[in-house]
């Protein structure tokens, strides 16, 4: 169940909202000023990274999303079973 960050581009205001899936469409508003002109924010992630031989680290791709914009993409390898 994703939780995505939001910034309002009318008043600023940063807000989440958690969806109950990855494919559930919603109205969104900002929760102050009620516009609907928002962007949806890169939220900080920490982890802690070890080090050795046979360690995955965290990769960035940076891919184009539509034309003239470009998105990147952080992935960071989980726990080895």
């Amino acid at each position: 169940m994703p939780i995505y960050e939001f910034r309002c581009l009318a008043c600023g205001k940063l807000f989440e909202r958690h969806f109950a899936s990855y494919q559930e469409k919603v109205d969104l508003e900002c929760p102050a000023c009620r516009s609907q002109s928002l962007e949806r924010v890169i939220s900080r992630v920490n982890f802690i990274s070890r080090s050795g031989a046979g360690v995955k680290k965290p990769t960035l791709t940076t891919k184009s999303c539509s034309p003239g914009t470009s998105c990147m993409t952080l992935d960071i390898p989980g726990p080895e079973d």
